[in-house]
């Protein structure tokens, strides 16, 4: 009779558990910890473009553009082309620019209170499209807006520009 070994012999099992095709449960332990690492290392990398990227926009953002004539043509057919489309769709209203409340002198406090003097608070680019509703969009017709429309932590984040041009209330009961 053939006596089988049940037990293999503890070197063959430690070097059975040891190849990498096997993990202990503390290899196991450490590769999760190693994988959540990595993953919290990239979601502070990408936070952190994030944050950059947002630092560029607000100062690109700051500085107003020269409007040459040529550069408000383009301004004015972009906005042309939005516009009709957003009325194709049966829309009344766009929004037309959108920048971080950090541009407002205020940081978009007067926005939220629909104070009427918000314009007032208004810097760079911001303050520039203000003025060319003020001084040409205005005129013919439309109608603007401000409000935050992202509110991280609670405090006002970016602002909305809406450029209105349709009836935005309805009496539904004429007199």
């Amino acid at each position: 009779m053939v006596t089988l070994k049940t037990k293999p012999e503890d070197a063959k099992v430690e070097h059975e558990l040891g190849d990498e095709t096997f993990m202990s449960a503390d290899d196991l332990r450490n590769y999760m910890a190693e994988m959540q690492m990595a993953k919290a290392m990239k979601s502070v990398d990408g936070m952190d473009r994030a944050g950059k990227a947002r630092e560029e926009l607000i100062k690109r953002l700051a500085e107003p553009i020269d409007l040459t004539p040529e550069r408000l043509k383009d301004i004015v057919q972009s906005l042309r082309a939005k516009l009709r489309a957003a009325a194709q769709r049966g829309e009344t209203e766009l929004m037309v620019m959108r920048f971080p409340s950090i541009l407002c002198t205020d940081k978009g406090r007067a926005i939220n209170n629909a104070d009427p003097a918000w314009p007032e608070t208004l810097t760079g680019r911001p303050r520039q499209a203000y003025e060319l509703w003020q001084n040409r969009l205005r005129p013919a017709g439309f109608k603007l807006s401000a409000m935050i429309i992202e509110w991280p932590g609670g405090l006002p984040g970016d602002v909305g520009f809406f450029l209105k041009w349709g009836e935005t209330k309805r009496n539904l009961n004429p007199p």
